[in-house]
């Protein structure tokens, strides 16, 4: 990728270290979601958390109360990582093109805050965990990242190279995008009324399209990709599909248990917003009444 021209994003925060715990955060139990999910959705829920899922708590109707912090947090630029550094400059680049996208529809894109995190942190939609991967809180418009979880994505899921990265939050960025045009608050209602096949049904078409604003995002940085890229965000998207992560798990992939979409979807419609950068061809509820 070419970032060194960059511009990093403003909109981060940086948690100190002690700012978790399960104080005034939510019991397991909430993440079964109005009595529709069992152990064995939840089971699934958790291990599509941990790659690019949103917080299943804001995806399932659980909300959240906004938790008070205790820990420090820095707006300080100097006291970055350098994979923080990256992390921002991808955001600045999602800002800037999104910026762009609604501004021809008319529309004014407001930034999301990326929340940098180590281990455990807060959130407002409960306690952030490592273990959950990356995830948007839309009760605060805020993108939660540990970044050890680039280090999982290159080892565990075989998915190595800047672009993988830059897929990782470009997708919650997708989620922060579907916040904002009233995308999220229609599934959401959906699902409170809905079967736990057709919650999770429609919970797998948010995943697919945040896929596809991922792709749109990096189509429209015309500047942005290498060869190789695409490559990458490809094979980062085969790596986590339901099916392939519940094989790895050594379980038969139980198709009305998905959540995030199976490998090929998720190749597909990433693969879709990278080849034709227009967001209204990201519509993966077509036919559902969203």
């Amino acid at each position: 990728m070419r970032l060194d021209d960059e511009q990093e994003s403003t909109n981060f925060e940086v948690q100190g270290r002690g700012g978790g715990g399960m104080g005034g955060g939510f019991p397991l139990g909430l993440l079964l979601g109005n009595g529709k999910l069992g152990c064995g959705i939840l089971a699934i829920i958790v291990i599509g958390a941990l790659v690019l899922g949103i917080n299943p708590l804001s995806l399932l109707g659980g909300g959240g109360v906004p938790m008070q912090q205790s820990s420090p947090v820095s707006t300080d630029p100097s006291q970055l990582t350098d994979v923080q550094r990256f992390s921002l400059k991808v955001l600045g680049s999602t800002e800037r093109r999104w910026t762009d996208l609604f501004a021809r529809q008319g529309k004014q894109y407001t930034p999301a805050v990326l929340s940098f995190y180590s281990s455990t942190g807060r959130s407002g939609c409960g306690v952030a965990q490592s273990a959950m991967g990356p995830f948007y809180c839309p009760s605060d418009s805020k993108i939660y990242l540990d970044t050890d979880f680039f280090n999982e994505l290159r080892q565990k899921f075989g998915a190595p190279g800047d672009f993988a990265q830059a897929y990782v939050i470009a997708h919650e960025v997708g989620h922060h995008v579907q916040n904002l045009t009233g995308t999220a608050d229609r599934v959401r209602r959906a699902q409170a009324n809905a079967s736990q096949a057709e919650g999770n049904a429609l919970q797998v078409m948010m995943e697919l399209q945040a896929d596809c604003y991922a792709g749109v995002w990096a189509k429209n940085d015309v500047n942005l990709l290498e060869p190789g890229d695409a490559e990458e965000g490809l094979r980062a998207a085969q790596a986590i599909g339901d099916d392939t992560l519940q094989e790895a798990a050594g379980q038969r992939p139980v198709p009305e248990s998905f959540t995030h979409g199976t490998s090929a979807q998720r190749q597909q419609w990433l693969r879709r917003g990278l080849e034709t950068g227009d967001p209204a061809q990201c519509d993966t509820f077509a036919g559902s009444g969203i």
